[in-house]
């Protein structure tokens, strides 16, 4: 793809953060609270912001949509056994398929993905402040990196 304007064209660099519709701003916090420490950034009536390393939940009272069946966003962790366990002590509903796909309360299509698989990566120092030690990539992630220009 190619762009013939005199002017660099900017980069995207990521996200800052998610937002999702939630039918209650309660129930969800409880919910994500039984399989992930939370932190709340900060909370009104209508809103919720739950730190996640150095981006974050955005949690929006009113559901306006009916819940998705494809639309989803993927959440990444480090230990996706762990979040299935905890999915399934809670009696969540967890999507048929290959992945770990599962449904919030309000039918938002969350899907988990595992740190040390993706090309995603974070600077050792949010690492740490998280609390993560098992960091390791594997090499396919690794490769992906490497292909994008990061030294690794």
């Amino acid at each position: 793809m190619t762009d013939e304007s005199p002017t660099p064209l900017p980069r995207a660099l990521g996200f800052n953060h998610i937002a999702l519709e939630v039918n209650d701003i309660d129930e969800t916090l409880d919910f994500f609270g039984k399989i992930f420490p939370l932190k709340l950034r900060s909370r009104s009536e209508t809103m919720a912001f739950i730190d996640m390393g150095d981006q974050f939940l955005a949690l929006s009272k009113g559901r306006s949509q009916a819940p998705d069946t494809e639309r989803h966003f993927g959440l990444v962790v480090d230990d996706k056994d762990a979040v299935r366990a905890r999915l399934e002590a809670i009696g969540a509903e967890i999507l048929p398929g290959r992945g770990l796909d599962f449904l919030d309360p309000s039918g938002n299509r969350i899907q988990i993905v595992e740190y040390k698989n993706i090309q995603f990566t974070k600077m050792p120092e949010i690492l740490q402040a998280m609390g993560v030690s098992n960091a390791e990539k594997t090499e396919s992630a690794l490769e992906e990196l490497r292909k994008k220009g990061v030294k690794v």
